[in-house]
């Protein structure tokens, strides 16, 4: 198989789909690996570091493309990579297209077949988006942090408090990786957290990580109640490859004080708050009642030596099993499949 590593466009994303120890597996197992020159520099690893384990490295994303036929990259397509893309390509990144008809639309008018990171499922499980999950809920709460500080804009917060002033208020909603990520970085901070889901036991389990946490089932009134005195709220529903519900509306927020933050990790599935909207690292924050909301859709963009390592380790087994010719007849990565063929495949689509 051709493998092709396409250096990522999408403003100041600096992830890389495969480190290159794992694209020296992939190359030991007799596959092409082509990989971009540059692609892996913002993840601190340099052509050279790919080479020197059979990598070919090639110009620009015209020859990258025209070369592979399996293409593994991290972001959706964006801008002039659609036109790169041909009918048999195999397409395999993070999709997240519920909250964009118009990729759906373009992907279908090129024919090829297309499988979101987001979409592989294994007993309920999201092995590709779990990482990228625990490091969004992380940076949720980093940032939501910094946007409290009055040069931020924020209304003068610090989250863990002081002795005389008590403990700024964090609200979590959705105990999944993200959330549950965000929930123990906000009490490590020494925050007041109250998050809410639906199943009793992530609630148990996020009760059990320490004695400033509080978990609750997410009655509407008990949502609103919580929103309304929240310095920061961190979004973080999930519903694999689904448009994220719409948990807060913009009357909640109207109700928060001015100066609080808003981080929305479902943004890339539409939101789970009615204020949100997609940002870039360019220009990640944006005010909307009164509330800093940042909703940059590639949070662990930021990090990319990290998140590479992570994504990575999680793409490897799938890389392995789509570069075989009877790939599809692995389950798992047949329901995953989001478009093929010109057509609309996967049921959360529908």
């Amino acid at each position: 198989m051709q493998i092709g590593i396409p250096k990522e466009i999408k403003p100041l994303e600096g992830r890389v789909a495969l480190v290159p120890e794992a694209a020296a597996e992939l190359v030991a197992q007799g596959h092409r690996v082509l990989l971009q020159a540059g692609a892996g520099e913002a993840s601190g690893y340099p052509d050279e570091a790919y080479r020197r384990h059979g990598v070919a490295i090639v110009a620009d994303a015209e020859a990258l493309y025209a070369g592979a036929r399996l293409i593994v990259k991290v972001k959706e397509p964006v801008g002039p990579e659609l036109g790169l893309l041909r009918d048999d390509h195999l397409l395999f990144s993070f999709l997240h297209l519920a909250a964009e008809p118009e990729l759906i639309r373009r992907l279908c008018e090129i024919g090829l077949t297309a499988i979101g990171f987001e979409t592989v499922e294994v007993n309920g499980s999201l092995p590709i988006l779990a990482p990228m999950s625990n490091i969004a809920g992380r940076i949720a709460v980093q940032w939501g942090a910094r946007l409290l500080g009055r040069p931020a804009g924020g209304k003068g917060i610090l989250l863990g408090g002081v002795a005389t002033t008590g403990r700024g208020r964090v609200v979590v909603i959705g105990a999944g990786h993200a959330g549950g990520n965000a929930v123990r970085i906000a009490a490590d901070l020494g925050a007041q957290v109250t998050v809410f889901d639906r199943k009793p036991e992530k609630l148990e389990t996020m009760m059990a990580v320490a004695p400033n946490i509080t978990a609750r089932y997410p009655y509407a009134s008990a949502v609103a109640d919580a929103v309304a005195s929240a310095d920061l709220l961190v979004g973080a529903v999930l519903v694999p490859g689904a448009r994220a519900p719409r948990v807060v509306g913009r009357e909640l927020v109207a109700a928060m004080e001015a100066g609080s933050v808003i981080v929305d990790i479902a943004v890339d599935q539409g939101g789970c708050v009615e204020t949100t909207r997609p940002t870039t690292w360019k220009a990640p924050v944006f005010e909307a009642e009164g509330v800093l909301h940042f909703g940059v859709t590639n949070m662990p963009g930021a990090v990319p030596r990290t998140a590479s390592i992570a994504l990575s380790a999680s793409l490897m087994p799938w890389v392995q099993r789509l570069a075989q010719p009877d790939w599809q007849k692995d389950d798992v990565l047949l329901a995953a499949v989001n478009v093929r063929s010109g057509r609309v495949v996967h049921p959360a689509l529908l």
